[in-house]
């Protein structure tokens, strides 16, 4: 297993779950109207998630020899709040962390079964997100 690919590509994770954190923070402060609790209490549920999900990666970083990256980058910032916009965002960045643990996933298959069953399950946790933000953007459609 090339420590230094995994490494790089949990990094990347990281940060993507640490921008989920910020994302879905400011998602739940920025709900407005007859439906707010409800899908301030999902985001706001996301927002934990994600630090989680930081958090599990951040500790294999470590674990491997890494070092966790501070730089969150820039989150870019639609200015769009209705409630199918912010869905549909989500959609967006949930999709794009089950192709980076599908990244994981090929670095360490065959190489490691505890971070192959990592990624798997973080892949499964992902597709799931996206099934019930699809479930959710019906309504708006």
């Amino acid at each position: 297993m090339n420590k230094e690919n995994v490494i790089d590509t949990m990094s990347k994770i990281f940060d993507h779950e640490l921008k989920g954190v910020i994302r879905y923070t400011h998602y739940a402060l920025m709900i407005f109207g007859p439906n707010r609790l409800p899908h301030i209490e999902f985001f706001r549920q996301q927002a934990k998630e994600s630090l989680t999900h930081a958090d599990m990666v951040g500790e294999h970083i470590t674990g491997l020899g890494g070092h966790p990256p501070l730089n969150t980058g820039n989150i870019e910032e639609t200015h769009k709040h209705n409630i199918k916009d912010i869905l549909n965002e989500t959609l967006e960045h949930e999709r794009e962390a089950i192709k980076m643990y599908y990244a994981l996933l090929e670095l360490v298959q065959d190489q490691s079964v505890y971070l192959e069953e990592f990624a798997r399950s973080m892949i499964g946790q992902e597709e799931l997100h996206v099934l019930e933000v699809e479930k959710m953007l019906k309504e708006h459609n």
